[in-house]
């Protein structure tokens, strides 16, 4: 990302807004560069009345550019020396794989190889406790299906942790143009990755998903908009989620 500059303008106390034009400049100054901030400050203090007047960030400066590079590997290979190079260059990448394009899996995002350094910090934090271990779940997932094509007799916790690698797959698929709100996002994640979807038939899940946020919007509205509000699941909202969710599958059948 590349940074523009920011630029300021002095102006008097009592101007309420908070971006100002350049023509709103009491002294006909713009202060523009990596320092702009600190040199109309100290224009401020060397006016002869400086208390009555501040700084003011002016309309349409600073803020970033971001550069979103798209990188083609020929067979997959990341460690060639184009995508490596970008990579050690950029905040992250996501890596989107053919055979899972194939597969019916969109986005077709390898969790795996995909990676941020910045996501964390642009995340809330209801979406942080619910998708924490999301990642590496479905990382050991894929690792865990690939040996079980190979493997005759899997045992009870290996079953059980492909069933819910195969789960979680399908709630991740997105149709395009189909966007989600936070609190859909966490309430189907809270229910997946907590075992409320392990006994749904895998077929069904996109029906399970479709039945569940309809049931909460009109059974439990309370709950998404607390969501959405506090931006965090808090003891009282997980209580709510989980007694909400626990009538859900014993009401709900697939079709």
């Amino acid at each position: 990302a590349v940074r523009l500059a920011n630029k300021y303008v002095i102006v008097k106390k009592d101007f309420n807004e908070a971006l100002a034009s350049e023509s709103d400049a009491v002294d006909g100054k713009v202060y523009t560069g990596p320092i702009s901030k600190d040199e109309a400050e100290a224009a401020r203090k060397q006016m002869s009345n400086p208390d009555d007047h501040k700084i003011v960030k002016v309309r349409g400066t600073g803020g970033s550019l971001t550069a979103l590079p798209i990188i083609e590997t020929l067979l997959g290979d990341v460690s060639a020396y184009v995508p490596t190079n970008v990579i050690s260059i950029t905040d992250g990448q996501i890596y989107l794989e053919t055979n899972l394009f194939n597969a019916g899996i969109r986005p077709a995002v390898n969790v795996g190889i995909s990676v941020s350094r910045v996501g964390g910090d642009a995340q809330t934090k209801a979406m942080k406790q619910v998708a924490g271990r999301l990642r590496l779940d479905m990382a050991s997932y894929r690792e865990l299906a690939a040996f079980a094509l190979m493997a005759s007799d899997l045992d009870k916790a290996t079953q059980q942790q492909l069933g819910r690698g195969q789960r979680m797959q399908e709630i991740l698929k997105q149709p395009q143009y189909s966007p989600m709100s936070l609190s859909d996002q966490v309430i189907v994640l809270f229910a997946a990755t907590n075992g409320y979807a392990d006994q749904v038939p895998v077929a069904s899940m996109a029906q399970w998903q479709t039945d569940l946020l309809k049931f909460m919007e009109s059974s439990h509205p309370e709950i998404g908009r607390e969501i959405v509000e506090k931006k965090s699941i808090t003891d009282s909202i997980r209580a709510n989620m989980a007694k909400a969710l626990d009538a859900f599958r014993h009401s709900w059948q697939a079709a």
